[in-house]
């Protein structure tokens, strides 16, 4: 299997373009296009951390946010055991990687919360604001903010205020005299009459018809006695 891997790369180390060292270290770069995380050089090359405490810097920093990162379940995932994953966090938390900072909870509880700092430089010099998530890039489209339509009720159709003819007052009847020899005339039964005005025919009772209407009423005892109890 492996002089199989190394017939397989050598086309590939012989297209590299430009000088290649005589020795040390080749690197195949071959981009990557998902599952990947940006790692500085600060930490990769870090010159006073061990190599257990950069190798878990790496690991922090490709998880995802919420992912348990203490003593126990690190020593799980890993070999080396609690004594030298205790000592790699130390190390880190000394050069302002990681902090762990108590913070106070709903109800007065009080909780450890772990946060790892990609760039501990930059915060020290200040102006830049954190962001809490994972280092871990994708080449896909950034997703569109979601918005919550808020669905306002319409408003109750209100009703067109219906127009109320004001109750015209009946003329009181005036007696002419009568002429000593003037023949009194008769209305002609056969004169045209004007037809009458259609009344309203309201659908939704409004104060302003109960008022007219209470109006109308009331004014019937002028001129109907007969109605009157």
């Amino acid at each position: 299997m492996d002089t199989q891997h190394d017939n397989a790369l050598t086309p590939a180390l012989a297209a590299i373009p430009g000088p290649v060292p005589p020795s040390g270290v080749l690197h195949a770069v071959i981009p990557h296009t998902s599952r990947f995380t940006v790692v500085g050089n600060h930490l990769a090359q870090h010159a006073e951390l061990s190599l257990v405490a950069i190798g878990i810097g790496v690991h922090i920093q490709s998880l995802p946010a919420g992912s348990k990162v203490g003593i126990k379940a690190l020593a799980a995932r890993f070999p080396e055991g609690e004594v030298k994953i205790a000592c790699a966090l130390r190390e880190l938390e000394a050069h302002g990687y990681l902090h762990r900072p108590r913070m106070r909870l709903a109800k007065g509880r009080v909780a450890t919360r772990t946060v790892f700092c990609n760039q501990p430089g930059a915060v020290l010099r200040g102006g830049v604001v954190p962001v809490v998530g994972p280092a871990v890039r994708s080449t896909g489209p950034a997703p569109a903010p979601v918005r919550e339509h808020l669905r306002v009720p319409e408003p109750a159709p209100v009703p067109e205020p219906t127009a109320v003819p004001e109750p015209r007052p009946v003329p009181e009847a005036v007696p002419v005299p009568e002429a000593p020899h003037a023949p009194v005339r008769l209305p002609s039964r056969t004169a045209p009459t004007q037809p009458r005005r259609p009344l309203p025919h309201p659908h939704v009772l409004t104060p302003e018809l109960r008022q007219a209407a209470a109006a109308l009423l009331a004014d019937l005892r002028r001129h109907a006695e007969e109605l009157v109890p």
